[in-house]
């Protein structure tokens, strides 16, 4: 293990090369001395409970190179194929924070260069770090899409050339993180306490026949905020300001692909850095337009994510599944890499370090390599121990998402991953919808059908559900067809009672709809009052319609309410089988109930309150058969039977 000693070393002379937008080059001896152009992670944090920090280094034949540091030890130097890479692994464990001198040599001569690495201190301890819970409830937006702030630039110098078009769904519309940081006191009027965006990274992909990466799924740079979104430092602001006002950040990160303008593509550190990457040899890539395109030897996943857990599954599908590409302008990364893998670990504890996010939401979770995900998880939940984690795991039936918990039961496999999504919730609801409920599977029972399997999950609580996202159709679809909102009614009021985290989709409150027959950015479309030349602003009452502030106003109270309801965030469930078309869940806490009710038929029907009478028959005062729905404030007498409209919910607060 090799020292170098540099404390007699004094900064001499300007900068030369700025290797990030933390370490710089501040010294070279000799004509030969190597260029540095770049260091992943930009800096670091000593205090880790993890002493370890992989140092990926990036110039122009900088493989060869020897490596002296004072002031942290050499556990390893590792060379990949690319003589452009330098992995350099270093042991923290007796570092102190500031500057860390770190001298890259060329082999049998005096010429180096020596960079100011820095080192920092933590804001506070991994386990005071706390992550998002069932007591939130998440808003998801596109930031693209969302609002733009005033000193938004035209253009931004350097990026690929790109368009912003509003008129155009699958173009840039220039939304940005000054825009969602001008509007946080509208998410507290409204009652949500987490904000999850689409990712914010650098997304430096050229436009491509009027598509773009507006959504931020093809990422260029880990460490860097996309330029037309903001910078680094806003994103940091926006966070702190949130947390200000009890807002929790939720931080959209993919593992599984990057972008094919990362610099990787071009410049493989090693063979084996993505998967399939033969397609790549010999190919332009690009055709005269700059589309991208494969030959016979491109791989594309199928999207059935199901044979990782098939008992039974063929090499051919789980091949397919894990190392085919999302798409062709997504790379595929290679997650049995374990120096790739390493890269990204820490490149979601620098965000939490940096940025002060409470969560991190994993796009395409089951698409990348199980065994590096746990890894990563593993290593997340050690350090952060009330961190939370929810992954994308986009199978419509329990089993399947109840195998991809923590813990879990159905399987050897442990993925430490806390939290996952429930698409059967999802799925089940938009079949139900369009259903009138019946005495056996249509409508609601659905729902019933599978809620029922919640023994299946080792943590319901740890189930995040959700109505619609970016991903699907808007619950409202586009026909405007009768009882159409008291059924999203009937969808938040079970969203919002039940024992799940609930994710509610940006502009549900005021009635966006919208389907992706066409295109996903027809689901995607700008919130009303967030840009200039708007002639409607949604963020205030008198810019609403009628319709939509009755929607919002219904939302808000029920938000407000949930905040802090331990009957909600505790509460044990009991659920009936529907009956006469009406679905009934029930949450008790102690002396309280709340009972969601729901009729699941487009006629009139009755709540048998007989038949939910255990709900009722409880020891306290005597007007505990009195209740109020609280969306509504209305009040209601449940010692008889209650009329129900067509497709009318109601969420019962027992007084």
């Amino acid at each position: 293990m090799k020292h170098y000693l540099l404390f007699a070393l004094v900064c001499a002379g300007a900068v030369l090369v700025s290797c990030s937008p933390k370490a710089e080059v501040f010294r070279t001896e000799g004509n030969g001395a190597v260029k540095v152009s770049r260091i992943d992670p930009t800096d670091w944090f000593v205090g880790l409970k993890d002493a370890s920090l992989q140092l990926m280094v990036y110039g122009e034949g900088i493989r060869d190179m020897e490596v002296y540091v004072d002031g942290a030890e050499v556990d390893s130097i590792v060379r990949l194929d690319s003589p452009n890479y330098l992995f350099v692994y270093l042991n923290l464990k007796d570092a102190r924070a500031g500057e860390l001198p770190i001298a890259f040599c060329r082999p049998g001569s005096d010429d180096k260069t020596i960079v100011k690495y820095q080192l920092k201190q933590r804001e506070k301890a991994g386990d005071e770090r706390e992550g998002f819970t069932n007591a939130d409830v998440l808003y998801l937006l596109m930031p693209d899409r969302f609002a733009q702030g005033a000193n938004h630039p035209a253009q931004v110098e350097g990026m690929s050339t790109y368009v912003e078009d509003r008129s155009q769904p699958s173009l840039r519309h220039g939304g940005d993180l000054e825009g969602v940081r001008n509007h946080l006191d509208y998410f507290n009027e409204l009652g949500v306490t987490a904000l999850w965006f689409t990712p914010i990274l650098e997304n430096n992909s050229p436009d491509d026949h009027g598509a773009s990466t507006y959504h931020g799924y093809a990422t260029t740079d880990y460490y860097r905020v996309d330029p037309r979104f903001g910078t680094n430092e806003q994103y940091r602001q926006l966070i702190d300001e949130a947390h200000a006002k009890g807002l929790k950040v939720v931080m959209d990160m993919i593992f599984n692909h990057c972008g094919f303008d990362h610099p990787w593509v071009a410049d493989l550190p090693s063979k084996d850095w993505l998967n399939l990457p033969e397609w790549l040899e010999g190919n332009n890539r690009r055709d005269e337009s700059g589309a991208i395109y494969p030959n016979e030897k491109f791989l594309q996943t199928s999207y059935k994510i199901t044979p990782v857990f098939d008992p039974y599954a063929s090499e051919a599908d789980l091949r397919e599944t894990v190392d085919g590409w999302f798409v062709a302008t997504m790379p595929d990364l290679n997650h049995r890499n374990p120096h790739l893998m390493t890269y990204l670990i820490q490149n979601s504890i620098w965000w939490i370090e940096t940025a002060g996010i409470d969560g991190i939401r994993m796009d395409t979770y089951p698409y990348a390599d199980a065994t590096g995900m746990a890894r990563w998880m593993k290593r997340l939940d050690e350090e952060y121990p009330n961190f939370n984690v929810v992954g994308e795991t986009w199978v419509t039936e329990p089993a399947y998402t109840a195998a991809w918990q923590k813990d879990s039961r159905m399987t050897d496999y442990n993925s430490y991953l806390k939290t996952v999504m429930d698409f059967s919730f999802f799925d089940k609801l938009a079949k139900a919808k369009n259903e009138q409920t019946d005495a056996w599977w249509d409508g609601y029972n659905r729902i019933y059908g599978s809620l029922l399997y919640d023994y299946l999950y080792t943590d319901p609580s740890h189930v995040m559900a959700f109505v619609d996202n970016h991903d699907t159709d808007r619950f409202l679809g586009t026909a405007q067809g009768e009882f159409k909102v008291n059924k999203l009614k009937q969808a938040l009021a079970l969203l919002l009672t039940l024992p799940r985290i609930p994710q509610i989709y940006y502009g549900t409150e005021i009635l966006m709809d919208g389907t992706k027959e066409v295109t996903d950015g027809n689901v995607r479309c700008d919130f009303p009052g967030g840009f200039v030349g708007d002639t409607q602003s949604a963020f205030t009452k008198e810019g609403r319609t009628p319709q939509q502030q009755d929607m919002f106003q219904w939302m808000s109270r029920l938000l407000h309410w949930r905040q802090g309801n331990e009957t909600i965030i505790r509460g044990y469930t009991t659920q009936f089988i529907p009956w006469h078309g009406v679905y009934v869940v029930a949450r008790r806490w102690h002396r309280n109930t709340v009972i969601t009710v729901v009729n699941g038929t487009d006629q009139p029907a009755t709540l048998d309150v007989a038949r939910i009478s255990e709900l009722l028959d409880t020891e306290g005062s005597a007007t505990s058969k009195q209740a109020v729905d609280i969306p509504t404030e209305r009040k209601f007498d449940l010692s008889s039977d209650v009329a129900l409209a067509p497709r009318e919910a109601l969420v019962l607060e027992l007084q």
